[in-house]
């Protein structure tokens, strides 16, 4: 060992050796849960309302409105309960000084599905704590390893679902990475078969489940040859168990590239990838179905699942005044998934239909996010008005 840099090695193996130990507990434990629950024994099911901050409890108040007028009927006869959860704020977690205060964790795992709003989280250099992301944390803390986020836009042949790994890659150590001197910091990727191999199942069975002969997966296997070369040859393994589907590998610079080709975007269907590809590649095609702002996403776990929009909580708007001209699409589309999950997908396909009516067809009413179009609440009147129709 160079004697020049023997402590700052040193150092910096001791903190390693805690991240390995850390995740390969993880890994042991995500073995122990074998099923997923089934909502249709539950005799009530808890849908935790959580608005976060920003824009957040403007656009989650809406769709809480929505989904109870939906499940009305469930609601009276005790089927379904909503429990509005406070406290996942950024003054409430810098507060606490955590990503998510212990009283409202607790409230969270009392619930079984969890209807959540975007949340703040600090960036470097900002004066705040370094806390670690609210979705992060929450991904972790109730193991939602699946991070499912369609995209459809008839008119151009778009009908596009993500499967996302949701608890690994670069964001499973992201707030605990080594700055080992002034000249050198070094982050980590985290990819275990376990992890790989559930999100994997989950989009073939998807895809299996809806008659979808393709399954594409994304990496930079040529490259990150260790952990994306992994996450790709589990794919592969458990692929072979399904061998009606047509499976493609691709690098996420080239497929990044083919959703905007016209004529080669309307081939995918279930595309499966890891955490930093799928966050981003998800955003880049909400924006052909109208932008971020109009698209949904569920966090599905085997014991839990929570389903918010994909984007951020947009403190510039709450600054501005303009919170209350949000678009609600994308909650509302997360209200879509919700419903699905727990085993109303009557009452999911009529949400989703009133919102492409509403988004794509009638366009009566329109979200500018500005005092030029309808408020929030407006806007979810007007989708719950064009419910059945």
């Amino acid at each position: 060992m160079n004697e020049k840099f023997r402590e700052q090695i040193e150092n910096a193996t001791k903190h390693y050796a805690l991240l390995l130990e850390e995740q390969l507990e993880r890994a042991e434990k995500i073995k122990e849960i074998k099923d997923f629950v089934d909502y249709s024994k539950k005799d009530k099911i808890i849908i935790g309302v959580c608005g976060g901050d920003g824009i957040g409890p403007s656009i989650t108040s809406v769709t809480h409105s929505v989904l109870e007028k939906l499940l009305a009927d469930e609601v009276k006869a005790g089927k379904i309960e909503f429990r509005v959860i406070e406290g996942l704020t950024i003054e409430n977690r810098i507060a606490h000084n955590k990503a998510i205060p212990d009283d409202v964790l607790a409230e969270l795992k009392a619930c079984d599905v969890i209807l959540k709003g975007p949340t703040t989280t600090p960036q470097a250099g900002d004066g705040r704590p370094n806390l670690e992301s609210a979705n992060v944390a929450m991904r972790k803390a109730l193991d939602l390893f699946a991070n499912v986020r369609p995209v459809k836009v008839p008119d151009q042949g778009i009908d596009w679902v993500f499967f996302r790994e949701n608890t690994e890659g670069g964001y499973a150590v992201g707030s605990k990475g080594i700055h080992v001197n002034d000249d050198l910091a070094i982050d980590f990727v985290v990819t275990t078969t376990e992890g790989t191999e559930r999100i994997a199942r989950l989009a073939f069975e998807y895809a299996r489940k809806n008659n979808i002969d393709r399954v594409d997966f994304v990496t930079k296997a040529n490259v990150i040859k260790t952990t994306d070369g992994k996450f790709l040859k589990i794919c592969n393994e458990v692929a072979s168990e399904y061998p009606e589907i047509h499976t493609e590998g691709w690098y996420i610079d080239i497929m990044t590239a083919k959703l905007v080709d016209e004529k080669r975007r309307r081939d995918f269907r279930v595309m499966v990838l890891p955490n930093l590809y799928g966050d981003i590649l998800t955003d880049e095609a909400a924006e052909f179905q109208g932008g971020v702002g109009t698209a949904g996403s569920a966090n599905i776990g085997k014991r839990y699942a929570m389903f918010e929009a994909i984007h951020g909580s947009a403190p510039r708007m709450v600054q501005e005044g303009r919170d209350i001209y949000a678009d609600p699409c994308s909650m509302l589309r997360a209200g879509v998934l919700l419903l699905d999950h727990i085993g109303y997908s009557e009452k999911a396909k009529m949400l989703e239909s009133a919102l492409d009516y509403c988004m794509f067809t009638d366009k009566k009413v329109v979200i500018t996010g500005r005092d030029t179009g309808a408020t929030t609440k407006e806007f979810g009147e007007y989708v719950l008005a064009n419910i059945g129709k």
